[in-house]
């Protein structure tokens, strides 16, 4: 059993690593810190349907540096068992740090649980919002090509022009696109 202090959130909480490698943290401090009695504690984790199936006895260090049997968890765990800790039973010091924890807790759970639907919905938002952005670019792309179009005719219409037209037409240059054959442009 190796025994090491860890800095969680700026909290250092004492970390047991156990023969399988996995991270156990002794309750005892944590309940010491907070003014509330590890016993109580231990029995609530007791009769936690969850709970109890985690919770091990283990061999640490103490403050003192003697080797103590204490009651863990599994650090994965400890945070959900620090949420139930209603704040009026801590000490008055531990009071606002414990019901902060709390409603991030709340935070975290709440952005955990509504993260793929805020995703999806966003996503939806954007999707309709690019497809507003390509029909009126394709809107605009296809007259811009039907205007190219007609110039293009315009243009070969005006290189094709002949001497005779423009004497025909009064000495002005009168064009009529081929595809179309009404809409004039005159010089």
């Amino acid at each position: 059993m190796n025994t090491t202090l860890a800095k969680i959130n700026n909290v250092s909480i004492q970390l047991v690593t156990d023969e399988k490698s996995q991270q156990l943290v002794p309750i005892r401090p944590i309940c010491e810190a907070l003014g509330i009695d590890d016993k109580v504690q231990r029995q609530k984790i007791k009769e936690d349907d969850f709970l109890s199936s985690v919770g091990v006895l283990s061999t640490s260090t103490g403050a003192d540096g003697k080797q103590y049997e204490m009651f863990c968890l599994p650090l994965e765990f400890v945070f959900g068992w620090l949420f139930t800790i209603n704040p009026k039973n801590v000490n008055p010091e531990a009071k606002e740090a414990v019901a902060k924890y709390r409603i991030e807790c709340y935070r975290a759970l709440f952005k955990h649980f509504t993260s793929q639907s805020q995703f999806l919905q966003d996503k939806q938002v954007r999707i309709s919002k690019e497809i507003d952005a390509y029909e009126t670019m394709r809107s605009e792309f296809k007259t811009a090509e039907k205007r190219l179009k007609e110039a293009k005719a315009l243009l070969f219409r005006a290189k094709d022009y002949t001497f005779e037209e423009w004497e025909f037409n009064n000495r002005q240059m009168v064009l009529f696109p081929a595809e179309d054959g009404g809409s004039e442009n005159g010089q």
